[in-house]
This record gives C-alpha cells, sequence and structure tokens, in this order.
C-alpha cells in the first residue's frame, strides 16, 4: 500500500489527502440534509440575524485567515531565496562561516569577510574544470544600492545577457540592477561604505558612468550596481590586478602580484561531477573554504523547517481554540432564535428538519467564513511577501498551494463536525421554555 502511494504523482497525492480531509464534512452533511431542504427557512433566519451573521463569519475569516497567511509565506519565501541563489554553482571563500559568506555573496548583506589572495585566485581561475571564475567586491554603495565589482563574464551569467544598453569598457563604467534609480547615461559617484556608516565624499569625488541596466532576475542584485572589479580596487588605492604596462585592462587574466584580494570567489564548472570536485579541492584548512549555497539554505531551510513545525503546533493549538471559540459562539446563536425554533416544533416540524435547519445555519457560517479565510490569507501573504521583498530584495511571491487548501479542508470538516452539538442542544431544550423566551 506504501509502494502504490509513493507511485503516484505528487498532484495526485494532494489532491488524495484533500478529498480524505474533506469527505468527513460531505458525508456528514449529506446524512443530515438527507430527505429536507431547509434553505428558504435558513436564509430568514440568516437575514434576521445578519448583525451577529457577519461578525461572526469575520471571526472564523480572521483566525483562518492567519494560519494560511503564515504558511503561504514560508513557502514562498523558501522558493524566493532558491531562485536566488540558483546562479551561484558554487563559492570560494576564506575560512569562516558559510552562511556570512553565502549572505554576502548571493544577498549582498554587508559582512566582515578574510580576502582571497592572488595566488588562490590564479590557481582556481586556472582550473581546467572551471567555466567562470568570478571574483566579488564589496563595500562601496549608492544611496540604498550596493556596489559591487566583479566581471563582465559574470554579468552575463547573472543576467542570462539579457543586458539594456551594453557591458563596461572602462573602469569608469557600470551596469546596474534593474531596480536601481539610475538611467542609463546617468553618472553617480560611490559612497564608501554602506547603510548609515556610508561616507558620501570618501573617494574624492570619482564618478562612474552608467552604460547598462540588467533584466529584473528576482534576486537583491536588481538593487545593485556591478562596476568592474579593478574600479573598486583603485577607487580604494589598491593595484588593479594588472602589472604597470597592463594597466588599463579590464577583466581577466589578472597578475597575481597584483591582486588586491577578494573576498569571494563565483565558480561555475564544467559539469555537476566537477563542481564537487572542485568543492572537495578548494576546501583547505586555514586557506579556503568551498561550499554550495543550495547546501547552506538547505541546512537553513532544516531550521526553518524545525520552527515551521513549532509555529504549526501553535498554530494547531489556536485552531483548537478558534474551534472552541467557534463552538461557544454557534451555542450563543443559536440561543438567538430560540423562540422561533421551539415555534417550529410546536407546529409540528421533525426533529430532523429542526435539526437541519439549526445545522445548516452553522454550516453556512463555517463555509462563509472559512471562504473569507481564504481570501484573507491571500491578502496578508501578498502584504507580507511585499514587505520582504522590499526589504531584502528577494522575490516572494507567496500564492496559495495544496497545504493551506488541506488546512481549509480539515478546518471545514472540524467545525460541520462541531456543529452537529448546537443541533443537538437546541433539540434537549423544552418547547414552552422555548416559546417563553
Amino acid at each position: 500500500m506504501i509502494a502504490l502511494w509513493d507511485s503516484l504523482p505528487v498532484l495526485a497525492q494532494d489532491i488524495a489527502v484533500t478529498l480524505a480531509l474533506l469527505l468527513p464534512g460531505v458525508l456528514l452533511g449529506a446524512g443530515v440534509l438527507r430527505g429536507f431542504a431547509p434553505w428558504p427557512l435558513v436564509r430568514a433566519i440568516l437575514w434576521r440575524f445578519r448583525g451577529p451573521s457577519v461578525l461572526f463569519v469575520l471571526l472564523i475569516a480572521l483566525s483562518v485567515g492567519m494560519g494560511i497567511g503564515l504558511l503561504a509565506q514560508e513557502r514562498g519565501l523558501r522558493q524566493g531565496t532558491a531562485q536566488a541563489a540558483d546562479k551561484f554553482d558554487l563559492i570560494v571563500a576564506a575560512p569562516g562561516s558559510e552562511l556570512t559568506a553565502m549572505f554576502a555573496a548571493v544577498f549582498l548583506q554587508p559582512s566582515d569577510m578574510g580576502l582571497l589572495s592572488g595566488d588562490t585566485y590564479s590557481a582556481i581561475a586556472a582550473h581546467p574544470s572551471v567555466t567562470l571564475a568570478a571574483p566579488l567586491a564589496f563595500g562601496d554603495s549608492f544611496g540604498a544600492a550596493s556596489i559591487v565589482g566583479t566581471t563582465a563574464d559574470f554579468v552575463r551569467h547573472l543576467s542570462d545577457e539579457r543586458i539594456e544598453g551594453r557591458l563596461w569598457r572602462t573602469a569608469e563604467e557600470a551596469v546596474v540592477g534593474a531596480l536601481v534609480p539610475l538611467e542609463i547615461g546617468g553618472r553617480f559617484a560611490p559612497s564608501h561604505g554602506t547603510g548609515d556608516a556610508a561616507e558620501p565624499d570618501g573617494h574624492d569625488g570619482h564618478e562612474s558612468a552608467v552604460v547598462g541596466r540588467m533584466a529584473p532576475t528576482g534576486t537583491p542584485w536588481d538593487r545593485a550596481i556591478l562596476v568592474p572589479v579593478e574600479a573598486v580596487w583603485e577607487v580604494h588605492g589598491l593595484a588593479n590586478g594588472h602589472a604597470p604596462e597592463r594597466a588599463g585592462q579590464i577583466g581577466p587574466p589578472f597578475d597575481a602580484a597584483y591582486f588586491p584580494g577578494t573576498p569571494a570567489v563565483v565558480l561555475r564548472a564544467a559539469s555537476l561531477g566537477a563542481s564537487y570536485g572542485l568543492r572537495s579541492e578548494f576546501t583547505r584548512d586555514g586557506e579556503t573554504m568551498a561550499f554550495f549555497p543550495g547546501s547552506v539554505l538547505a541546512g537553513l531551510y532544516r531550521v526553518m523547517g524545525d520552527v515551521r513545525q513549532a509555529m504549526s503546533l501553535m498554530a494547531l493549538v489556536t485552531q483548537g481554540l478558534v474551534a472552541a471559540s467557534v463552538l461557544l459562539g454557534l451555542f450563543i446563536l443559536s440561543r438567538l432564535f430560540r423562540r422561533q425554533i421551539a415555534l417550529l416544533r410546536a407546529l409540528g416540524a421533525p426533529r430532523r428538519f429542526v435539526f437541519a435547519v439549526i445545522w445548516s445555519f452553522s454550516a453556512v457560517l463555517l463555509l462563509a467564513g472559512a471562504a473569507g479565510g481564504l481570501l484573507t490569507g491571500l491578502g496578508a501573504a501578498q502584504l507580507l511577501s511585499a514587505a520582504v521583498t522590499s526589504r531584502t530584495g528577494v522575490a516572494v511571491a507567496a500564492g496559495l498551494g495544496w497545504t493551506e487548501i488541506q488546512f481549509i479542508a480539515a478546518f471545514v470538516s472540524a467545525g460541520l463536525a462541531l456543529s452537529l452539538l448546537p443541533a443537538a442542544l437546541v433539540l434537549r431544550q423544552p418547547v414552552i421554555e422555548g416559546l417563553r423566551a
């Protein structure tokens, strides 16, 4: 049986789980309503007590929406960060924290990192399995945009060669990300440092001209300004990576004797097997560390998974409290039309019909609240995604998935089952007392 289940496509498994969660509620409704059509009376009760009914639906929608929004946001964040690291096959950096190096190289977060020497870079770039070895140089900014020194080949790789304008030809030219507020042909003066610590006049009026713009990538690099790595070195008073007789050269090959150092090198290998070989070869104690950003993210996801389990447990407890509140609310609402129900019973309405009326009233409120919660959760996830994207530059798109749909299905089935209790309680109340209410 387990082998048969594992052989099913993921979509079929999701559909099967959703139907299994929803089926108890459907069967329950079919059993309660069998032979009866209480909808005209239910509509009349809903209209008569429309104020409390609307408030009750809003309560359910808010509680359900919070759970859905968190689940959708967590999944969207995973997908967005994975997309951001997609172009970074392998990173080589000085020994230290892989997480810190990844945040600096992939997500452009300011970090203090050691530098790789010219000899180390030359050994990496000269390896026969390496098809791209791009040094990254950080430390400057323009407004909220980080300035990153690198090579033209890396810009082509990062943008899939979708560049409006052209690549740089001199150290005084730059290519900007899709969201940087600079036009092609504009000029800017870099500030030394980033954020509040940036020094606007730290580079003696040095300016660069924008000659190209990358297509949107959905990563923090959309907010970055890319310049030749030689420009970053020169503006800080360092050698530009080339011997004096080739001082005007832009891009590799670099001369190890004139290579000031780089905090990270992005590698691309000829094959996946070669990437693993490079990681093993350039992971040297006290010299370099090589890592796959995807593996670091996987470890981070495991931690997030533990957090998600804790959040899921909290959500389960919260939904339990919500279910108890729903049950209490249904009891209170059933008291509002106690006299009408007693009148129905006094006129000879069958007990099952009265039971179906009360249960249907509760079911309508639950279904309306669940549908509202679905929309509320989607809206909350969109707002959270926009806030995360604006703050980090990672394109987070949180939409509804099977997890959220299954969450709704389970809530609806449980709510419909709990709705039996208020209906049964109303039938146990004396008719005479109900008429006097």
